[in-house]
């Protein structure tokens, strides 16, 4: 009788009242910051910072505004920012065990459920990381030079482009092809033709997923997954190309069991068959065709996107600045000549060549925000209280734009990496490849690669822009940052 009456009385919209107000204090009791967390601009109830950009330059402005070290809330999950390389170096190097756990992003999980490389934690990750880590070594120093693989590759990329004939084309997928026919070449023992129509669709599906898996529209699904799961939008899309992606992999591991000389490994696929045989008493290390599938996955993306990426840029940066372009190929013409292809015992001897490669990485910034970690303790970064399990975001840009650590950071400059005598010299702010225990697994692949890639196209061709369509160095920002699609002309020296 008594709620009755209370009932009554209140009527229809003034319980609708009071239940909003009891939702209202549930969000806010649920996520009041903790003492002495880093600062960050106001939140939303309910749905927290979603309003504010998820693109690297906001994150400046934020980082400026708020401090090298700084939080936002999406939906109910909080996130620290670290930007500058003082404290990007603080948090990854000096602190080597406070941020190595990846936190759960909803948008990959789907797919990557905690497996493989890139999304594991925890002594699942460090057992494939450690696996993995040594069949690249073992191809890097094996009879099967991953050195050799680069150097054949590079003669059918420049062959690719010579019969373009000096007429306009776009390079994207070529590059793509001949970069992801490295690692093909280490995990599936073969590489792909530049016509083979499948692993174009694969290169092409793998690309829009990660355009996509960047971009706002898409990030609210890690802020809303239970509601955007049943929602359309881009996230939908990565998932549908990520499942067609898995599918293509799962048929060529497929074909390897098939094939499968246990006595005649003849890749990283053979070779990871092998050792989940090893480890069938030790499952908590993870090897399993689910895992395998993941790993193949992680290797593939890792092992294409940034290398690509990072070379799409540097003919985009050549043509913009022909006098650099200009001085690499004298530089070329004076250590290698046009006898032979270039090597790696050949990069000591062109340090001008070297530093070009840097400048190309350090302003083409491909990966501006890195990849999310979390703290696997409780941590003080900067006077600042973070709990264990707080996803954190270093902001790379930062590091490679720091104006406390470049002489000119906003101008395209191989003086950066220049010591006075024209030798070349290394910076401690270089960090695209990020830094401590999660810093990139194929950093020295990926090194050897845009070397001989970039002095093999330089050595053969001169880049010119189509008349009228100059290259944008803008960028377009996804979950990588890439120039947007150009035409070129290679004109043969």
């Amino acid at each position: 009788m008594i709620f009755q009456a209370i009932f009554d009385c209140m009527g229809f919209s003034g319980w609708l009242l009071f239940g909003f107000v009891l939702l209202l204090l549930t969000d806010v009791v649920r996520n009041w910051k903790p003492h002495n967390f880093p600062p960050g601009p106001s939140a939303v109830p309910f749905l927290g910072n979603i309003f504010t950009g998820v693109d690297f330059k906001t994150m400046e402005k934020l980082a400026q505004e708020y401090g090298p070290v700084f939080s936002l809330r999406r939906g109910s999950e909080r996130m620290v920012f670290i930007s500058g390389y003082k404290m990007v170096r603080e948090a990854l190097v000096n602190q080597l065990d406070s941020f190595v756990d990846r936190p759960i992003v909803p948008l990959f999980h789907v797919v990557f459920k905690g497996l493989g490389l890139a999304l594991s934690s925890g002594y699942l990750w460090k057992k494939q990381r450690k696996f993995a880590n040594s069949h690249l070594r073992y191809f890097g120093e094996g009879q099967k030079s991953l050195e050799r693989y680069i150097e054949v590759e590079s003669n059918f990329l420049c062959e690719a482009f010579k019969e373009e004939q000096g007429r306009p084309f776009n390079p994207h997928y070529t590059l793509t092809n001949a970069v992801s026919n490295i690692i093909s070449s280490v995990v599936f023992g073969h590489r792909f033709e530049y016509s083979d129509q499948s692993f174009r669709k694969f290169l092409e599906l793998d690309n829009e997923a990660i355009v996509l898996a960047g971009s706002p529209r898409t990030q609210l699904y890690d802020a809303f997954p239970g509601l955007m799961k049943y929602l359309p939008g881009p996230h939908q899309t990565v998932h549908r190309n990520y499942k067609e992606l898995t599918t293509f992999l799962r048929k060529e591991i497929e074909k390897h069991q098939e094939e499968w000389n246990p006595d005649d490994p003849r890749d990283y696929i053979d070779v990871y068959l092998q050792e989940m045989e090893k480890k069938k008493e030790d499952p908590q290390a993870g090897f399993s065709i689910e895992t395998l599938l993941i790993c193949t996955l992680d290797l593939m993306e890792a092992g294409t996107e940034t290398t690509a990426t990072t070379l799409r840029w540097a003919l985009a940066y050549m043509i913009h600045y022909p006098e650099i372009q200009k001085k690499v190929q004298e530089e070329i013409d004076r250590v290698i000549g046009q006898s032979r292809q270039p090597t790696m015992a050949d990069r000591p001897n062109m340090p001008y060549s070297d530093a070009v490669i840097h400048e190309i990485q350090r302003t083409g910034n491909i990966v501006p925000l890195g990849f999310p970690k979390m703290a696997s303790k409780d941590t003080t970064l900067a006077g600042y209280f973070i709990p264990k399990g707080t996803a954190i975001t270093t902001i790379l840009s930062s590091v490679l734009f720091d104006k406390n650590e470049w002489e000119t950071p906003d101008t395209f400059n191989p003086e950066h990496f220049l010591d006075s005598k024209g030798q070349f010299r290394r910076r401690d702010a270089f960090l695209p490849f990020s830094a401590g225990k999660r810093m990139c697994l194929g950093e020295n692949l990926a090194k050897m690669e845009l070397f001989l890639f970039f002095t093999s196209l330089l050595q053969r061709f001169t880049f010119c822009p189509v008349p009228g369509e100059m290259p944008s160095l803008e960028g377009v920002l996804g979950f990588t940052h890439s120039p947007a699609i150009f035409r070129m002309l290679a004109i043969p020296r």
